[in-house]
């Protein structure tokens, strides 16, 4: 493992991984050498090495992560113990790739890495009877549902089941997916599924989502005042905690305890008004994933990051509001075009969360690009932000949504 790049050449993100109750699981890290010669295959070696270095020792795993497990692909050689890897096997998921070989010799130090604690994932697995052994060994069974027939998922699953073997499955990409996974028995869930709307057709807007839009509708006009938010938000019992709650945080470190909506709200004055209340408004939905909320959040924070490099008329506070509003859609089922009627948002915003057009709407396609670990088109985006840039700005809204997350997220209401 010869490669020269360092910690800066480095992009990191991660991917979660969901429960049967939507809960956030684990994370599964994503890796790219901004160096890399995008018409050569990356050294596995290398890329496992610089995964874990920098996870667990440059960044900081609980900064990538929190308190949840890290997913990491691993190599041959790791498995067989050349390369070292982090005494925190509580912390760690160790996926055996799908090109490994089945050999005596793999079976005994897989069993050896499970001897010190790690939990062992086998990666886009397709079932096969000279597998049975590694199968034996595996804690978590990852399956890529777009590589398998709906009947070859269900004999997938009863193949696999048993007490103690966990099934993934990976790519979902819908809400249909979802519940065909769900209902064949899968127990955890890889994809973004979650930041899709699940719209029907006629589908009456549940109470608490339409008190959201109105609360969302009423911060974005430039007539509301402060009577009127305070009345509109004293309403709702969640919100007001909520909000006093957010605003006694260390985040804000006030001098005094702040005991009413109306002093939190003269608190936040009126050029954080909109974003932080809105965060507040999108935290409120009780039945969606609390991780929806968190991705809102750190595409948020990141697009505001990156907006304040653009500078111009526009300021932080409007990409904040398009990182935060992109996943309005999925946290109301209902399409982002009629949502954008009913909110008075600027055109640039509008153009933004529609057509990803104008210059907020490039940044947050850039967002949404490193997100999903589309390196390719994060690191040749067209606003010229450089990858440590993009990197940087990542990690630090991921460390600020998480820092964020106990006054926001409710995750014992997901």
């Amino acid at each position: 493992m010869t490669n020269s790049a360092n910690a800066d050449d480095i992009m990191v993100g991660r991917q979660p991984i969901y429960d049967r109750q939507l809960n956030t699981w684990a994370y599964e890290l994503l890796f790219r050498d901004t160096d890399q010669n995008r018409a050569n295959v990356i050294d596995g070696d290398w890329a496992t090495s610089q995964v874990l270095y920098n996870a667990f020792v440059e960044i900081g795993i609980e900064t990538i992560t929190g308190q949840k497990r890290a997913f990491v692909n691993l190599t041959t050689p790791f498995i067989h113990g050349h390369y070292p890897l982090p005494s925190t096997p509580d912390l760690l998921v160790l996926e055996v790739l799908e090109d490994v070989e089945p050999s005596e010799q793999l079976h005994a130090s897989i069993a050896r890495l499970k001897n010190l604690g790690y939990t062992i994932a086998l990666d886009d697995f397709v079932y096969a009877p000279n597998l049975a052994a590694l199968v034996d060994l595996a804690d978590i069974i990852k399956i890529d549902i777009t590589r398998l027939t709906r009947t070859e998922l269900e004999e997938h699953v009863q193949t696999l089941g048993r007490p103690g073997l966990m099934l993934l499955a990976e790519k979902v990409e819908t809400q249909a997916e979802y519940r065909l996974c769900d209902a064949l028995g899968f127990d955890l869930f890889q994809g973004f599924f979650f930041c899709k709307p699940n719209t029907v057709k006629g589908k009456r807007i549940a109470n608490n989502r339409l008190s959201l839009l109105q609360l969302l509708a009423m911060l974005q006009s430039d007539d509301v005042t402060v009577d009127q938010l305070e009345s509109l938000i004293t309403q709702d019992v969640t919100l007001s905690y909520r909000l006093l709650r957010l605003i006694n945080s260390p985040r804000f470190a006030v001098a005094r305890d702040i005991d009413s909506v109306r002093n939190a709200l003269m608190l936040l004055g009126p050029r954080n008004l909109r974003s932080w209340i809105s965060l507040l408004a999108l935290s409120s939905v009780k039945d969606k994933p609390g991780e929806l909320v968190r991705t809102a959040t750190i595409r948020a924070r990141m697009a505001e990051t990156l907006g304040r490099h653009h500078g111009g008329a526009l300021g932080p506070e409007t990409y904040f509001t398009a990182g935060l509003f992109s996943t309005l859609d999925a946290l109301t089922d209902r399409p982002m075009a009629e949502l954008v009627a009913e909110l008075p948002l600027s055109r640039p915003l509008v153009a933004a969360l529609l057509n990803r057009s104008g210059t907020i709407g490039e940044t947050l396609q850039l967002v949404i690009n490193y997100e999903q670990g589309d390196w390719e088109s994060a690191l040749v985006n067209e606003s010229g932000v450089a990858p440590r840039t993009l990197r940087d700005s990542y990690l630090e809204a991921v460390s600020w949504a998480e820092g964020m997350a106990d006054a926001l997220i409710d995750e014992s209401g997901s």
